[in-house]
């Protein structure tokens, strides 16, 4: 394991809502959002086998992180999208607090976690996910939400682009 320094990813990645990503594949206009929920425990189960990988915590390259940090980082992105489809059932729109993907990584130090403790919490933040998402009704899919640097999404366009982050981050541990 180590604790270099990535250089972070700036890049507004909503664009993925509108046009397929070239990296992985993911056309966001596939999506039913109805059916993301179920899901979750897939992408739990296939997380948990890659953190179990005796190599999870190598970085193949100094500047790419480890599948354990992917591993840390997809468990966050879990507990972030349950906040922000919690906030957008209460609030229409809901503005959403900034989240730096590349300050939490540093702060909750993923290069060093526990890949056992990973796996469990992967499982208790992407069972809450499943359940915020089993929450969504028929008429919540429109609710409106504006990320801090003004990107606005619907409930709907949030678990399409939730869903792109998941699968993204599995072609990038299995390259």
């Amino acid at each position: 394991m180590t604790s270099d320094v990535i250089e972070p990813d700036d890049k507004d990645w909503t664009w993925v809502l509108r046009e397929a990503c070239p990296e992985c594949g993911f056309n966001a206009a596939d999506v039913d959002p109805t059916g993301v929920g179920p899901v979750i425990g897939t992408h739990v189960e296939r997380w948990q086998r890659i953190v179990a990988r005796p190599d999870a915590g190598v970085r193949p390259q100094a500047d790419r992180w480890s599948d354990l940090e992917y591993a840390c980082h997809v468990r966050d992105v879990f507990t972030i999208f349950a906040g922000r489809l919690d906030q957008m059932l209460a609030e229409d729109p809901a503005h959403f607090a900034n989240w730096d993907q590349d300050a939490a990584a540093l702060e909750r130090d993923y290069a060093h976690a526990d890949p056992a403790q990973v796996g469990r919490e992967l499982a208790v933040e992407g069972a809450a996910l499943a359940a915020t998402l089993a929450r969504v009704g028929e008429g919540d899919w429109a609710h409106r939400g504006l990320r801090s640097n003004g990107s606005e999404f619907t409930t709907a366009t949030l678990v399409q682009y939730l869903l792109h982050d998941l699968e993204h981050h599995l072609v990038d541990v299995d390259r």
